[in-house]
């Protein structure tokens, strides 16, 4: 009896643990409920010929439904390869040049003895993602144009001053360059935090057999984060065709639509300032469609050569 008594007490202490921490996700998941899944039912008008003040959910003559019209006038339309091909590269670039970047830099900074050192650089490479990005577009466009930093640099060197803003193959090196610098920071915390959690006595066992601090960081650092890795590694491929188009545009122009104009951007003038909600729709769920197929088909394989997944 007292046995069962002391079980039943554990399992009430139990449930009362578990009831605290699912109070304090309440607010995220209403949060995720109310401004991620509520919205979603809003889709169906990818099916319509939509206008403001029509009821999505009607079949009488205020709703005009057009089934696939709207994903087909987009494949068909002139803009189709010009914006795939731009959104791809755009993220590729990203993806390829960036997503190392903070791997490294953590390794880096793990590395640093001087711990006054390591909270200031760690602090200064933060900034930058807290700098609104209005304000990171007046600075880039500041930099590079005929006037701007880069080409007094250019100039001091003897070289011939280049209008970057306006030529269009200069696009994704600037729009690269410019989100690594602004993100890489903020994303190392995950690996700076991975790397907290290591157990010590390793690194004293792998000193004992010789091991020097490039080693060390080699076998026992890289390994040991190697989940977070490939976690984010699925997320940054899921999002192949998600460039940053708030930030292109602050910075593009007509000038360099050639290879700066995304879906996004796309999105943004014929969805929302040529009042075509209904096009825009369709092309944000074509996408949405696309990013998932990619999200799931490196998770699966993630989980079939790694055993690191997210489901």
């Amino acid at each position: 009896m007292r046995v069962s008594s002391r079980l039943n007490k554990h399992a009430h202490y139990r449930n009362l643990e578990n009831l605290q921490l699912y109070l304090i996700m309440l607010p995220v998941l209403l949060h995720i409920l109310i401004f991620s899944y509520i919205p979603m039912y809003g889709i169906i008008i990818a099916f319509q010929d939509y206008f403001p003040g029509a009821s999505f959910f009607s079949f009488n003559e205020s709703v005009r439904w057009v089934g696939l019209k709207h994903f087909i006038d987009f494949f068909n339309g002139p803009y189709f390869v010009r914006l795939m091909r731009n959104t791809f590269m755009l993220s590729f670039y990203f993806f390829a040049f960036g997503f190392w970047v903070p791997i490294l830099f953590a390794l880096l900074l793990n590395e640093l003895k001087s711990g006054l050192f390591k909270k200031y650089v760690q602090t200064a490479s933060y900034l930058p993602h807290f700098i609104s990005s209005v304000v990171v577009a007046g600075m880039v466009l500041s930099f590079i144009n005929m006037d701007g930093l880069v080409n007094e640099a250019v100039k001091l060197f003897g070289g011939k001053p280049i209008a970057l803003n306006t030529e269009a193959a200069y696009f994704p090196a600037i729009y690269t360059i410019t989100s690594i610098w602004k993100s890489f920071g903020w994303s190392s915390i995950l690996y700076l935090a991975a790397m907290s959690s290591i157990d010590p006595h390793l690194y004293e066992a792998a000193k004992m057999d010789g091991a020097n601090r490039f080693k060390q960081m080699l076998h026992i650092t890289l390994p040991s984060i190697r989940p977070t890795i490939f976690i984010l590694l699925i997320f940054a491929i899921g999002s192949l065709l998600s460039a940053n188009s708030e930030f292109i545009l602050l910075i593009y122009n007509p000038m360099v639509l050639e290879t700066a104009d995304v879906v996004g951007t796309y999105l943004y003038r014929d969805g929302l300032l040529g009042g075509n909600f209904s096009a825009g729709t369709a092309v944000g769920l074509f996408i949405a469609v696309i990013n998932f197929a990619l999200l799931y088909i490196a998770n699966t394989l993630s989980r079939k050569y790694s055993d690191y997944a997210l489901w």
